[in-house]
């Protein structure tokens, strides 16, 4: 460095960091302060015109090392700061860029504007560069790094609208075809739980689908689970409603008998259930309803091997989308997934007929969420008729398998009333749902 130049650093600090400084004056400490910052723009300026005269001599290789690592032993700095200090030299270094250099070491930019100045004009095609670099100069009067960087993602749109838009389609295109290719979707069991972690990764024209059919089926309703006497059934959370939602989703799908073929069979689920898990709803070991092996040996299973709970089973069992092979020993099957149990054809309509849509005090869901439910199960002699029948939504059937609430038909109307455990009604008063009745 010039002789000139160390002297103007002493005078401005002193025999030490900023030595004295607490004696100067208001105007001669801002002044001081404009010229040190001034002379570091400088400095950092000759710096890496150096460090590209160095790379471009490749002296480094001397010492059996890349620039950079030669910077970085050298200097004790970074790999990110030395590869920076490298890129910013080349790129002050071509013609494109030959005003902003002289700024730089003229002190009237700082390294930060320098740096966003060489990379907004290194974007823009070739012919435009001299006059985003004169913009951004002016600019960089008023604005720091953000803000030149800002106005730099803008400079072709001011420049060259037909690039800026070719680009623009160009880039939304490449994305989209990316997002396509990245789309994912796992499906895993969470080890020590009945859980199972679904993830998916979509573009975002795929998952405004998934999100529009899921938002239909879980708009909220304050009233959709209230009980008459103002004491709230619990609300499922935003999180839930959307779990159920997508549950729902591929009920409805399943039910459609669209779906195509799996190995010759229509997409269906087998739940294999011994008979006294079934009957009881517990997983007793006291023996099956042959006499021969435990509920506890032989529990009710997915296909896949999944181990479900007493109650699942027997909610899984009512369902009408899925079949439940019954077992009486751990071989014999008692009982395939019959038609007879099912709510379907005239028996279905009339049953939405009746209840117009799920038949819970409160609820709003209409048929096409809803199931039918055996009121005494078909394990236990219930018949698959309208009298033993009630449509209920996923909500409020795993309520009726799970909770203690009970179901029934008014004799004296035939319609469906639900009542209420004892701790949200001492009298257990029979409660209707008139949300789906027209008269």
């Amino acid at each position: 460095m010039d002789d000139d130049v160390l002297a103007v650093i002493d005078a401005a600090l002193g025999t030490g960091p900023a030595s004295g400084a607490w004696a100067w004056s208001d105007a001669d400490l801002v002044a001081r302060e404009d010229a040190v910052h001034t002379l570091i723009q400088r400095a950092t300026a000759a710096h890496l015109a150096i460090l590209r005269e160095l790379d471009g001599r490749a002296l480094a290789k001397r010492h059996g090392q890349t620039s950079a690592q030669w910077i970085r032993t050298r200097h004790q700095v970074s790999s990110g700061t030395a590869h920076r200090w490298l890129s910013l030299a080349a790129a002050l270094d071509r013609p494109e860029l030959a005003a902003t250099a002289a700024a730089l070491a003229e002190g009237g930019i700082n390294v930060e504007q320098a740096a966003a100045i060489a990379e907004a004009v290194a974007e823009l095609p070739a012919p435009h560069r001299g006059d985003a670099e004169r913009l951004l100069l002016e600019e960089a009067g008023q604005s720091d790094r953000h803000g030149l960087r800002t106005r730099g993602a803008h400079l072709l749109e001011e420049l060259d609208p037909e690039e800026y838009e070719r680009r623009q389609r160009d880039q939304l295109e490449k994305a989209t075809r990316d997002a396509h290719r990245a789309r994912a979707l796992h499906i895993r069991e969470v080890p020590g739980t009945q859980q199972t972690r679904i993830t998916a990764l979509l573009s975002r024209a795929d998952a405004a689908i998934v999100r529009e059919a899921i938002d239909s089926l879980c708009s909220p309703r304050r009233d959709r689970c209230s009980s008459d006497d103002g004491r709230p059934i619990p609300l499922p959370t935003a999180r839930q409603l959307r779990a159920d939602a997508l549950v729902d989703l591929m009920r409805i799908a399943l039910a459609c008998g669209e779906l195509p073929d799996h190995g010759g069979d229509r997409p269906q689920v087998t739940v294999t259930i011994p008979l006294q898990v079934l009957r009881d709803g517990t997983a007793s070991s006291s023996g099956t309803a042959s006499g021969s092996g435990s509920a506890g040996d032989n529990p009710a299973r997915l296909e896949d091997g999944t181990v479900l709970s007493p109650g699942e089973a027997r909610r899984l069992a009512c369902d009408a989308q899925l079949i439940p092979a019954v077992l009486g020993t751990p071989t014999q099957i008692l009982d395939l997934g019959q038609s007879r149990r099912l709510f379907t054809g005239p028996l279905r309509r009339a049953l939405i007929l009746r209840d117009g849509g799920c038949a819970f005090p409160g609820c709003d869901r209409p048929p096409k969420w809803c199931d039918g439910h055996h009121i005494r199960h078909w394990a236990h002699g219930g018949p698959t008729n309208l009298a033993n029948a009630v449509l209920l939504c996923h909500l409020h059937h795993r309520l009726i398998h799970f909770g203690e609430w009970v179901v029934r038909l008014n004799p004296s109307d035939h319609l469906p009333e639900f009542i209420p455990p004892a701790d949200i009604d001492p009298a257990r008063a029979p409660r209707r749902n008139t949300f789906h009745r027209r008269t």
